[in-house]
């Protein structure tokens, strides 16, 4: 196994450096300090081709705007927070609404923007890179200077664990997670909508017409959203549902049972995924709205050829539903753990 780095491009007079794990067996995983960004994930289909998994851009240069949040850390919030407003302390407080009329993905500028500090680690077994970074006082409206570690465990056998670790000097908000696109064809060949999902969820939260979560859930049996047995992604995308009407998609948050699990299928390449965390939900979506920035196939995004699986707490919805599960105590220490395993079937 070896780890080697290259600088890739600049941001600010910052260079942008790539590390690229590769193990004997050709597993390979590429990550850059901007953001925290997954550009690559080598695994091999059922005739030993190996290709990548995750959906990136051709330039390099298409990462440091990166409309689409491609492969990268989500912070200090992950997904929407209604109309951006509020109060942590009994002080109320205004973040961008740069989800119009919205806060998404932690403003402006994320944590998906950062040029991370990146330590690594090489022992028996994997090859650690620990990220970290600190998002002061203020910074997108946020109280408190955040301390953030971000660790990528990748070990030989395809598997890889992302664990976030947090702590503040002042109550907060805190919802990480990682916004990588899944595309198990290989090499982007095909739409995710011939793939198969499995998840163990029976409620997703209800969104009104903004896309803002209501507060309620919604069962999902005998809807679109059943994925507790196998389905084709494909089969009910565009069904007469006015949840998917109003995300274009899938674009919604799945509460999960206790096992909290994710399965997903590719079954010409016989690839496989399984996600297992610890975190309450996973938003799931199904690049419903592509940029127009050329991909590494040469192509431009197109419509659902990726998948994310946002792994996290419930955002935060209409009248702060849901905002306990992102507050983050003054000297508490924010801690999740969510994990990849590739496989062929």
């Amino acid at each position: 196994m070896k780890c080697t780095k290259s600088i890739v491009g600049k941001i600010n007079d910052k260079n942008i450096v790539a590390y690229n794990i590769k193990y004997d067996n050709k597993f390979e995983v590429e990550i850059l300090n901007l953001g925290g960004i997954i550009t690559k994930i080598i695994t091999p289909d059922k005739y030993n081709n190996f290709e990548n998994v995750v959906v990136g851009y051709k330039e390099i240069e298409s990462y440091i705007e990166n409309p689409s949040y491609l492969g990268a850390i989500i912070g200090r919030t992950s997904g929407r927070i209604c109309e951006g407003n509020v109060t942590i302390d009994d002080r109320q407080y205004s973040l961008a609404k740069n989800y119009n009329p919205h806060h998404g993905h932690g403003g402006n500028v994320g944590f998906n923007k950062k040029i991370w500090e990146v330590n690594v680690i090489e022992d028996k077994n994997n090859i650690t890179l620990r990220l970290s970074t600190i998002s002061k006082d203020k910074e997108e409206n946020y109280p408190g200077n955040l301390d953030i570690t971000v660790i990528f465990k990748i070990y030989e056998d395809f598997t890889i664990e992302q664990i976030y670790e947090c702590k503040c000097d002042k109550t907060t908000l805190v919802n990480l997670t990682n916004h990588s696109y899944f595309n198990l064809s290989g090499n982007i060949k095909s739409p995710i909508t011939t793939q198969y999902l499995k998840i163990d969820s029976d409620y997703i939260l209800e969104l009104d017409e903004t896309c803002a979560v209501t507060g309620k859930s919604i069962n999902v049996k005998d809807t679109a959203f059943d994925f507790n047995n196998m389905k084709c992604i494909g089969k009910d995308i565009d069904c007469n549902n006015d949840q998917i009407k109003i995300g274009n998609g899938y674009d919604h948050t799945f509460l999960l049972n206790k096992n909290r699990k994710i399965h997903l299928e590719d079954r010409v390449s016989k690839r496989v995924l399984d996600i297992s965390t610890d975190q309450k939900s996973v938003v799931v979506y199904s690049m419903n709205f592509p940029d127009d920035f050329k991909l590494y196939n040469g192509k431009k995004a197109q419509k659902r050829f990726g998948i994310c699986f946002e792994t996290q707490a419930p955002p935060i919805g209409r009248n702060m539903c849901f905002i306990k599960d992102s507050i983050l105590n003054k000297d508490e220490v924010y801690k999740q753990k969510t994990v990849y395993k590739f496989s062929i079937k």
